[in-house]
């Protein structure tokens, strides 16, 4: 590992981008996971590929996404703008009849490396021919933006654009049985398995044995996704690619977890953000915040293209960038549940709005219900076992609005909303947030139409019943569609 940082260190520093040589660009982007790697002060795992790519590059410590659920990041990173301006803002939306559009001018990433000349490709890991990776994305698009699913397609000399997309903490699964696959993996792989023994749960869960193995075997998933990177890496420098090959490391959201994923604290919307290659040097950390969708125009500004006046994303690299004061984020519909809250960050405070506050915190969600973690957390609550930051969670409605000192306060419990001393602050992320709402034309700032709804609902579980889900889980997804469309009806 020292020979490879070492690499980075040397080549990467001192390589520079020309007009005949431009850089290929890689996207390697896992799935629910958070910044649990070394680099980021994670001492219960090594991770020794990631680390080895933040010691010969660059990494953020402050980086969002803006939103905490896959189809509308991706959505928002593969165009370069809020998912909330384009309408792709409801997770998973626009699959049945009544479909969504995106504005003529908007151009998907990988087709603005395509008119530059550039082979794109998407992959799993490792790549397979005539596969596909991941592309959750909320509108209708087309599949010839991706020429194919390898960059060893494209021409001779031809420089590429490639997204790897793993499957990150999915790995562990949803219960027991996904616990020991990915630890036996791990073991197989690795030669060992993280011991429950090292696991240090966040203070708002408890410390229950199926709580601290489900998160053992989260840390033994970023083990796993950090092979893959390393793997990655060798691929590139087997291929003699590696030198002039620009990484970009980012999930796509944080951990699935009860207050992670779908959720608008850090747990769900901070991520790791690592970039190595030509032009970048090594061993540099910035702090200032930034957003997922600014790799759209980061990558595109590190091949010399001409990042469109429409996107929304930022070159955090250009040297004229200037940092940004808040990264935005928002939560509408996640499948069958709906829901409507946004949030402002900045370095110091997080500020949440809750545009539903008569709904409890863990609205029905069959995708979430089903999860273990879930399930033991709800029994916990039910035999009155758990601490009062535990019960946060459980709390019937909700605050309109919520304040943190994130600083003072990293794991987001104390609601400063009504303290005095911090209505100053208050007002100025409150006027963030309704500016930004406006300025970018948040389209969640009108409720999903009732024929969307529907529409997206039929196809959810309609393909469900076409792959012979287990029927009691399916019946939970329809009493829940009943039961968002009273809610809606009493104005709750």
């Amino acid at each position: 590992m020292k020979k490879l940082t070492f690499f980075f260190t040397v080549v990467f520093g001192a390589l520079s981008v020309g007009a005949d040589n431009r850089p290929n660009i890689v996207w390697i982007i896992p799935d629910d996971m958070s910044a649990n790697f070394g680099c980021y002060g994670e001492t219960a795992i090594e991770t020794p590929h990631v680390d080895a790519l933040a010691a010969g590059g660059l990494k953020f410590i402050n980086a969002y996404v803006t939103a905490p659920v896959c189809s509308t990041c991706r959505s928002a990173f593969i165009t370069g703008m809020y998912q909330t301006s384009i309408g792709a803002h409801h997770h998973r939306s626009g699959r049945g009849e009544e479909k969504i559009h995106l504005p003529e001018h908007i151009k998907l990433i990988p087709k603005l490396f395509q008119e530059a000349g550039y082979h794109t490709s998407i992959s799993g890991w490792p790549g397979a021919k005539s596969k596909f990776g991941k592309t959750d994305y909320n509108f209708e698009w087309n599949k010839e933006v991706y020429n194919s699913s390898l960059w060893q397609d494209r021409e001779k000399g031809q420089p590429f654009f490639h997204q790897v997309q793993t499957p990150g903490g999915k790995l562990r699964g949803k219960d027991e049985d996904g616990w020991e696959k990915i630890q036996a993996r791990a073991e197989q792989t690795l030669g060992s398995r993280t011991p429950d023994s090292v696991v240090e749960l966040p203070p708002y869960y408890p410390n229950h044995p199926n709580i601290v193995r489900d998160w053992a075997a989260y840390l033994d998933s970023a083990r796993m996704t950090d092979h893959m990177v390393g793997e990655v890496v060798s691929k590139l420098e087997e291929e003699g690619l590696l030198e002039n090959t620009l990484i970009i490391f980012m999930t796509d959201h944080g951990i699935s977890h009860a207050r992670g994923k779908q959720f608008m604290y850090d747990e769900g919307l901070h991520v790791p953000l690592v970039i190595a290659g030509p032009g970048v040097e090594a061993g540099t950390v910035r702090d200032d915040v930034v957003e997922h969708i600014d790799i759209a125009a980061l990558s595109l500004g590190a091949a010399g293209i001409e990042v469109p006046d429409w996107m929304q994303a930022r070159d955090i690299l250009a040297k004229n960038y200037e940092p940004r004061e808040a990264a935005f984020a928002a939560r509408d519909r996640c499948d069958e549940t709906v829901d409507h809250m946004r949030a402002v960050r900045t370095q110091d405070f997080k500020y949440i709005r809750n545009f539903l506050p008569n709904r409890p915190y863990l609205q029905p969600c069959a995708y979430k219900d089903a999860k273990d973690i879930l399930i033991t957390m709800r029994q916990a609550y039910k035999d009155e076992v758990l601490n009062k930051t535990q019960r946060l969670l459980f709390r019937e409605t909700r605050p309109a609005e919520e304040l943190y000192d994130v600083n003072a306060d990293p794991f987001e419990i104390n609601n400063l909303v009504d303290d005095p001393a911090y209505a100053d602050e208050l007002s100025k992320m409150r006027e963030r947030l309704e500016n930004w709402m406006v300025e970018t034309d948040d389209k969640g700032r009108m409720p999903e139409s009732d024929e969307m709804f529907q529409s997206d609902m039929d196809v959810y579980v309609g393909g469900l019943r076409a792959k012979n889900r287990d029927p009691e889980h399916l019946q939970k997804i329809i009493d829940n569609i009943d039961l968002m469309k009273q809610w809606a009806e009493e104005g709750k």
